[in-house]
């Protein structure tokens, strides 16, 4: 293979830089700005413990329910995906399915990893597996690839993880102390306690955070005072975000009197279900985005997917192993009266709003103009693109949307949304896309001539709005 690298391939400096206008926005503005990964699923522990990862499948492959959805494509057996085979034979069969992958944002999500951290320009193969595997692995054994360090090689400044209400947060506790200077910092996720899919489930959830809070929860009002306790204790250990995911998102007006006492009776083990799940859900969700406008947190709904559609997949693997999809329950005229609501009685925090189904970008992109406030700069945001649509096509479209119903300058920017330390270099990826579509309306004549009025607005984007805009 020819050591030339095309630089407008994947591996090259101009990759996605389609212009020299694009190039000079990236190389002068956006690259070397640090990071904040502001929503992310990484696991406090690894950070913290910071220890060598076992092998290079570990630390890309493992619970990548990306990876795991193309190979599934591609006929592989679920024993070298989720299964117990080795790691070296799942790395293997990565490397097979990888070169069919074209067009795909994995190919150069992965590729883009190979190169940044460890160095290597090489299209992955089944003809190089061996050597690539054999070389990342000899990279995960040095210090530079400790977690820790490969933070620091991304230039995190802040990572918001995502959390149980009912977690002790000793590991964040632990990295706070530590002198690690990225701030990892939780985010409160009380999906579990408000949302009864499984009764059972969720009443072994609701035990779970009595032990925690040392109080039995034998009504509504139990379960609110619990978890508002743990938004204090959460607030104590740094975290300034709320997270919630939803199927659908419930209608908050139908709690009442007859219910509550439903619901004080299945918590008390009198019956086996309870009847309104979606109003209980919504009653909670009120009182919560209540409870963050005190500590002044930024709450973030993510709307439009329809989780778990393999029940077989489910009951041997588990959730969160890539059997999900884009859904199409409406849900804006409910969000409508919620935000409605908390604004009407000035209770309404700072709101991220993240779309899966596209069908629905415009519509959410303009429900969020709704609700601003003096002094703060797009208090409700239309959210980067997400999961799904998180590739070239899905941030195109949301951006542009947010440009021609809102205002792209005041957005804050891109997230992970990941499992893997190595997803922070998806940030490079949108800065790049970001650096192109503005030089390219540039050299148009869409947009001014000016470098460094268009540099501010980049590097606004890619990192000072979410700064000012959480407050880390």
């Amino acid at each position: 293979m020819s050591n030339f690298i095309n630089p407008k391939e994947v591996f090259g400096e101009s990759f996605l830089l389609e212009s020299k206008m694009a190039e000079n926005l990236y190389f002068g503005y956006a690259k070397e700005m640090p990071i904040i990964d502001y929503h992310n699923h990484l696991e406090p522990d690894v950070i913290s413990n910071n220890q060598n990862f076992r092998s290079p499948t570990a630390i890309w492959l493992d619970g990548d329910h990306y990876k795991w959805r193309a190979m599934r494509n591609f006929g592989i057996d679920e024993q070298f995906i989720s299964g117990k085979t080795s790691d070296f034979e799942k790395f293997q069969k990565w490397a097979e399915v990888l070169p069919n992958t074209l067009r795909n944002p994995l190919f150069h999500w992965t590729h883009l990893e190979l190169k940044n951290p460890f160095g290597i320009q090489e299209y992955l193969s089944p003809k190089n597996a061996d050597s690539i595997y054999h070389q990342m692995d000899e990279c995960l054994q040095m210090a530079d690839f400790l977690p820790q360090s490969i933070i620091r090689n991304f230039k995190v400044t802040t990572l918001c993880t995502t959390d149980d209400p009912a977690d002790d947060l000793a590991y964040h506790k632990a990295l706070k102390n530590s002198g690690f200077e990225t701030a990892v910092l939780p985010a409160f996720r009380p999906d579990v306690y408000i949302n009864i899919i499984n009764p059972e489930h969720y009443l072994s959830g609701i035990k779970k955070l009595e032990n925690v809070c040392g109080v039995t929860i034998e009504s509504a009002s139990d379960l609110l005072n619990a978890l508002q306790s743990r938004i204090h204790y959460f607030a104590y250990a740094g975290a300034k975000v709320a997270d919630h995911g939803f199927e659908y998102f419930p209608d908050t007006t139908l709690w009442n009197q007859n219910l509550e006492t439903e619901f004080a009776d299945f918590l008390k083990g009198n019956t086996k279900s309870f009847s309104k799940p979606e109003a209980l859900c919504g009653y909670l969700l009120k009182e919560l985005c209540k409870m963050y406008h005190e500590k002044d947190w930024v709450q973030q709904f993510h709307v439009g997917a329809t989780r778990n559609n393999n029940s077989d997949m489910l009951r041997k693997i588990g959730i969160n192993a890539g059997y999900d999809a884009i859904g199409e329950q409406y849900f804006a005229q409910r969000m409508s009266v919620l935000l409605d609501e908390l604004n009407s009685s000035a209770k309404l925090t700072k709101t991220i709003i993240y779309n899966l189904n596209p069908n629905y970008n415009e519509v959410l992109a303009s429900l969020a103009g709704n609700f601003n406030e003096a002094g703060i700069k797009s208090k409700v945001q239309f959210g980067a693109a997400w999961w799904f649509l998180d590739q070239l096509d899905g941030m195109k479209k949301q951006m542009n949307t947010l440009s021609n119903i809102g205002l792209i300058s005041t957005f804050v920017g891109m997230l992970t949304d990941s499992r893997s330390l190595l997803s922070f270099s998806r940030h490079d990826y949108f800065r790049r896309l970001l650096c192109n579509m503005f030089g390219s309306e540039m050299e148009r004549g869409l947009l001014p001539n000016d470098e460094e009025w268009v540099g501010k607005i980049i590097q606004d984007i890619c990192y000072n709005n979410a700064k000012n805009y959480f407050e880390f």
